[in-house]
């Protein structure tokens, strides 16, 4: 049986062209080369974050990763400086209630889904605080929710910054 492939290689080469060399990566390349070991998905409660974890949940089930779920708690800005205290004790039961409730979707699916997980939050804007998780975990992957402001589409989303930094895959979950 013969291959078309190797008769227009046989072809080229009686033509006097070269053969293609074999494909080589580029230098330093690594990162997501066997499949994702390390997913991060950003998570701030709002209904986009909540699905874009689901999907991270999912393919890091059936990549066999493991899934860093990350709450980015905001910074003060100087007009909110003086309630300081009460905003800080607000986005830490906001972290607590989330990893609650991934907690308890955990429990609930336990029986049919595993999924090796694990909750992070750290203190900043958004955008910084999932790019320096992103990078210290060594992340393949991050998923997010789209933005749900309309102000976003102005000054650029999470995701969009994301995107254009390309330091990884991002997918952006609607």
């Amino acid at each position: 049986m013969s291959n078309d492939s190797d008769a227009e290689q046989g072809a080229a080469a009686a033509d006097g062209a070269e053969e293609p060399g074999a494909a080589v990566a580029p230098a330093g390349f690594e990162l997501g080369t066997d499949g994702p070991k390390m997913i991060v998905a950003g998570l701030d409660g709002s209904d986009s974050s909540w699905r874009a974890t689901a999907y991270a949940a999912g393919l890091a089930r059936r990549q066999h990763a493991t899934l860093a779920v990350a709450y980015v708690q905001p910074v003060l800005g100087a007009a909110t400086a003086l309630a300081g205290a009460a905003v800080e004790e607000t986005t830490r039961e906001i972290a607590d209630e989330l990893l609650d409730a991934l907690r308890e979707a955990e429990h609930r699916l336990r029986d049919v889904w595993r999924v090796d997980w694990r909750f992070l939050t750290v203190r900043g804007d958004p955008y910084t605080g999932l790019a320096r998780l992103a990078d210290e975990l060594r992340a393949d992957a991050v998923v997010v929710g789209a933005s749900e402001q309309a102000g976003h589409r102005v000054i650029g989303s999470v995701a969009v910054r994301l995107v254009k930094a390309g330091r990884w895959p991002v997918t952006v979950v609607p």
